[in-house]
């Protein structure tokens, strides 16, 4: 059969299911017959059967479950505009604003308000046990402060990782941390000063934000797409004069849009970065959230110069309170060694050697391929909900990977106005000026899918919809475009 004819096969399988998407046959959810099962009923082969399939990925209207098969995607909503925040640095001031938050929510840490997975999301019982048999084998690991640099064991089983996305790390280049939080710590104070202007993503994590404001920096929010992350035309030439000290971007599925580089822009950011000299600080703790076939390459696979310091952590996929991240700094690994020393010495052996064995037991990639199998299946119940609750006009971000969604409420809403009357309800979300140094984002919020969906979340979700019609209600029907725009810089 020529290749003609074999495209023009799966170009006519791929409008066919397209139609009956189209005409409601195949609605929301629903889940297409395998590669096989179509092929045997259709008679074709299964090469066309695949690319038909990817076709129909391409055009965003089905998508792949580990180990579950193909879906339809949830309604296709518009997702929010490319930020335009002010070109100008600011200071940032986030704690009063944080406490505030953190307030609200005290006790609800696994609905949609933090970025974490729920505990039974866990592989409690196993690391439990490895631990125990890591202190049969060395029962002096509690007694011990272990070295500066991390167990060589464990590094060498995060450089035998790497590999699966082009990293090309020995040991020697990783630096085992207390968590992300510590390496992105340890990776600002190496590469800048106070008073320093650091470039960011905008909206970005408030975390980072909260680091900023301990250590005395600078933040220059450039303008992000939801789905295709930072403007490198933006950082380009916000990097021109030579002001930025310093860039801190999430390039896989950032916090909190979920947005996702490709490989090109990763390679066009790398060059650029490395060509000027400024520092780029990639925080890659979701890039194993991925929902496709394969892992995306962080832009860290595309280094040749040492100037990226790559951020890990094990804390959001493995164990929250193992508090186990790293760190490869690249040509900043003395300074970042030597910060390590003087900032927490090292880090707890126990927690260290429980990890190195699950990850060399194969223990890892099996709770993971079941980590992302129900971060998909909870994500897309969260879209779902969104589409039957929330008042026509919102718009929200389909993310390809991670749980996180960043809505945007139609103009009128206030999402820390909405978050102060649902916590009194026990629902709790992130309101959107945390993500920004200039508190902009008042109608947007984010919601965590890190929680199995039950009926009580699908109530809360249902619940918080109420509540921003309620608040939408009591908005006077005409609106001064002047002080309620898209993006207010309050």
């Amino acid at each position: 059969m020529s290749n003609e004819r074999v495209a023009t096969l799966y170009v006519a399988l791929a409008d066919e299911i397209a139609a009956q998407m189209a005409t409601g046959t195949l609605r929301a959810g629903d889940k297409l017959p395998s590669l096989r099962e179509l092929r045997d009923k259709r008679g074709v082969s299964l090469s066309t059967v695949t690319e038909a399939f990817r076709l129909l990925e391409d055009r965003g209207l089905i998508e792949a479950r580990p180990q579950s098969g193909f879906f339809v995607r949830h309604k296709l909503v518009e997702p929010p505009p490319t930020s335009r925040p002010s070109t100008e640095p600011a200071a940032v001031t986030v704690n009063r604003r944080l406490w505030d938050y953190l307030q609200l929510t005290r006790g609800k840490q696994h609905g949609f308000c933090y970025a974490v997975m729920a505990p039974e999301c866990f592989p409690n019982s196993q690391l439990q046990k490895l631990m125990n048999e890591a202190l049969r084998q060395s029962p002096t690991l509690l007694s011990e402060y272990g070295g500066t640099r991390g167990l060589e064991v464990l590094r060498r089983q995060v450089a035998r990782h790497a590999m699966e996305w082009g990293g090309r790390l020995s040991a020697d280049d990783v630096q085992i941390t207390a968590g992300g939080i510590e390496a992105l710590n340890l990776a600002l104070r190496a590469t800048t000063q106070p008073g320093d202007v650091v470039a960011v993503e905008s909206p970005t994590y408030f975390g980072l934000l909260q680091l900023f404001e301990s250590m005395g920096l600078k933040a220059l929010e450039i303008p992000t797409d939801p789905e295709h992350g930072i403007s490198l035309p933006a950082l380009e030439l916000a990097t021109r004069d030579g002001g930025v000290a310093a860039c801190v971007l999430m390039p896989n599925f950032s916090n909190p849009t979920g947005s996702l580089m490709s490989d090109t822009a990763k390679q066009q950011l790398v060059r650029l970065l490395a060509e000027r000299q400024v520092p780029l600080i990639e925080d890659d703790i979701y890039g194993e959230f991925y929902q496709g076939r394969e892992r995306p390459r962080p832009a860290k696979a595309f280094d040749e110069t040492g100037n990226v310091l790559y951020v890990a952590s094990y804390t959001k996929l493995v164990a929250p309170g193992m508090r186990v991240g790293w760190i490869a700094p690249g040509r900043y690994r003395s300074r970042v060694e030597i910060l390590k020393y003087i900032n927490t010495f090292s880090t707890p052996a126990i927690t260290q050697a429980t990890l190195a064995r699950f990850l060399e037991s194969g223990g890892y990639d099996h709770h993971m391929r079941r980590l992302r199998k129900l971060c998909n299946n909870q994500l897309a119940r969260l879209n779902d909900g969104l589409d039957r609750y929330f008042p026509a006009g919102t718009r929200w971000t389909q993310p390809k990977g991670g749980y996180l969604c960043w809505v945007e409420l139609p103009q009128g809403a206030d999402s820390t106005a909405l978050l102060r009357q649902s916590a009194e309800e026990g629902i709790s979300f992130a309101p959107g000026p945390l993500f920004s140094a200039r508190h902009a984002y008042r109608n947007y919020l984010r919601l965590c899918a890190g929680e199995p969906w039950s009926d009580q979340v699908e109530a809360r979700l249902r619940r918080l919809g109420e509540l921003v019609h309620r608040q939408l209600d009591a908005v006077p029907a005409r609106l001064s475009s002047d002080s309620h725009a898209l993006f207010e810089l309050g």
